[in-house]
């Protein structure tokens, strides 16, 4: 990246595709944070200013859909790409709702560099 990194945080409870997901970012030039749970992503939200908050809508302690909102009642503004493996439209709705601004990708469609582009995309960043 030309400017000063873009910082992401991403919230994702399996490990594996926590890494891959890490190393992906930080590939493209991301300065990046990692939490394993709702609540430690909230924790990191409260702490330190982020471009974009990647988090998965399922995990352990606390679920993506409550992190998101209690980040947004906590006035961080940071927007938030939520990554499901749900075709619940209905959860889905809700994770949007709860973020304001924010959108979802299915885990099964996209690619983890597919992410980090969908990322940058929405950042403006080449």
């Amino acid at each position: 990246m030309t400017e000063k990194n873009k910082k992401v945080l991403i919230a994702e409870d399996t490990k594996s595709y926590l890494l891959v997901l890490s190393a992906d970012f930080a590939a493209s030039g991301f300065d990046v944070v990692t939490a394993e749970n709702g609540e430690d992503g909230l924790a990191q939200a409260q702490k330190e200013d982020f471009d974009m908050i990647v988090s998965d809508i399922a995990m352990p302690k606390m679920d993506g859909i409550t992190m998101a909102k209690k980040i947004r009642e906590a006035n961080v503004a940071s927007p938030i790409i939520f990554l499901t493996n749900l075709s619940d439209m209905e959860h889905i709705s809700s994770a949007i709702e709860a973020a304001g601004n924010a959108e979802y990708v299915i885990k099964s469609d996209i690619t983890s560099q597919g992410i980090v582009e969908r990322v940058k995309t929405r950042l403006g960043v080449k």
